[in-house]
């Protein structure tokens, strides 16, 4: 099992780098191609890369090779390995059977992608019943990601962390208060689950007021969407620069935890502001409580854009479970060793 495990992490990691992929085609509507080519140009590991596509008309960035059916010409000139069939390109079963059969003999993968991404493979179970193949998907488990099982694994947790880190942190306190005389904590409202909102506290890492010269650096923002955040933020502390990357300044939430307004794992906890400049789709991630951690911050942290961002937190709530929040904990470690996306 471990050498499966070591064989797999060496393929994933070549792929990441261009190498041992299939080179595919895909077939279908510009925005079912669209968002198939995000997913693939996401996820490296997965070993397809997409020469173009075949079609009526091709997205930005997606070269349009012909039409479907040019299809089995355009896939011996590029010598590819693999066909995608997504969304749009065929309107019955019979159709896309043509397809198969236009494509028979070359010696190629054909692979029929359902309209089911971001749902965990957990969640999906196939089945065939009379020729026809069926997908279930199971309902997300919101319910039990506010249950029983999931808070006394946060108040288990929190409470094993705060006892282990309560030195350290009295040390990280002291040095705070003692390199400018200013506050220890940072409170800041934060929005959590059902859009109740709550103080969510750090360690400080900024200059005191550091909120109210904070307009006159909207220029310099480098994120996308609703978040702010400068690489090298002026009004952060030598010492803040310290706890920011390794997110000792995050540790006071523990608190947070420990009182039932925040989660171990969970969204990333949004400001009011934020909040009431979502869309329908995007209040989803208030179904549960916000986290210290989670998808986003083992995914790139400040490196993510926005609307990765908020991917990852619904994909999170759509598909919650305990072993997942397991997991993203031991993920953390790294992600917070290596520093990745953290300023």
């Amino acid at each position: 099992s471990d050498v499966c495990s070591s064989d797999l992490k060496v393929l994933h990691w070549k792929r990441r780098r261009g190498r041992l992929v299939s080179r595919t085609i895909a077939v279908g509507n510009p925005d079912s191609v669209a968002e198939l080519v995000e997913v693939l140009e996401r996820e490296k590991w997965t070993g397809y890369h997409v020469l173009g596509m075949c079609g009526h008309e091709a997205p930005h960035g997606v070269e349009l090779l012909g039409s479907v059916a040019d299809l089995p010409a355009v896939a011996l000139a590029t010598g590819a390995d693999a066909v995608l069939v997504a969304g749009g390109s065929y309107n019955s079963a019979v159709e896309l059977r043509r397809i198969g059969w236009a494509l028979e003999g070359l010696g190629l993968d054909m692979l029929v992608v359902p309209s089911l991404i971001d749902v965990a493979g957990p969640r999906v179970r196939f089945s065939h019943v009379a020729g026809l193949p069926l997908v279930h998907v199971q309902e997300p488990q919101i319910d039990e990601a506010m249950g029983f099982a999931k808070r006394t694994f946060d108040l288990v947790g929190a409470s094993l962390l705060l006892l282990l880190g309560a030195i350290p942190m009295l040390a990280v306190a002291a040095i705070i208060k003692l390199q400018d005389g200013g506050p220890v904590f940072y409170s800041q409202p934060r929005v959590g689950r059902q859009q109740s909102e709550f103080m969510m506290r750090k360690f400080r890492s900024m200059v005191p007021h550091a909120d109210q010269v904070r307009v006159d650096l909207d220029h310099a923002n480098e994120h996308d969407g609703l978040l702010f955040k400068i690489r090298d933020d002026p009004r952060v502390t030598t010492f803040g620069r310290f706890i920011r990357k390794f997110s000792i300044d995050e540790t006071p939430q523990l608190l947070n935890v420990l009182r039932g307004e925040m989660s171990l794992v969970g969204p990333r906890p949004p400001l009011p502001d934020e909040v009431a400049k979502y869309d329908e789709d995007v209040h989803r991630r208030l179904l549960v409580r916000p986290g210290m951690t989670g998808l986003w911050q083992v995914s790139g942290r400040s490196d993510l854009s926005w609307s990765e961002s908020i991917r990852l937190d619904l994909y999170y709530v759509d598909n919650w479970s305990l072993t997942g929040d397991f997991v993203i904990l031991l993920k953390t470690i790294r992600a917070v060793f290596f520093r990745r996306g953290a300023y």
